[in-house]
């Protein structure tokens, strides 16, 4: 395809194309986010405290300590969930990833149509 294309954020894109939606979680800007939402309560998760409580509910442990990532793992699977260790650069990406390892226990859902409870 011709044009010119910028490498960006670990994203590839055309510069003359309107850049993709972050993906972020509440006040990733914007009203196209995402938000990840713990399904049994209806609790959108707007912080790793509130991620990691409900990973452990579930039996993930924190797994190594590492600079950059924050790591979960169940001792009962091969499974790794790894975000990065300022949520505020939680993408897509690792919210789905959090999604397909929890089966039926989060959803990534559109911020503007989710409101937490009070």
């Amino acid at each position: 395809m011709a044009g010119v294309w910028v490498f960006e954020d670990g994203m590839v894109r055309r510069a003359d194309s309107e850049a993709p939606s972050r993906g972020r979680g509440v006040g990733g800007g914007g009203g196209g986010g995402k938000v990840l939402v713990h399904v049994p309560s209806s609790e959108v998760v707007t912080s790793y405290e509130v991620l990691e409580r409900r990973l452990r509910e579930l039996g993930w442990e924190r797994y190594l300590n590492d600079p950059c990532l924050l790591q979960f793992h169940q001792r009962s699977t091969v499974h790794l969930i790894s975000v990065p260790r300022d949520f505020s650069r939680l993408k897509l990406v690792h919210m789905y990833d959090v999604v397909v390892k929890t089966r039926n226990v989060f959803e990534v859902r559109d911020a503007a149509t989710t409101a937490s409870p009070p």
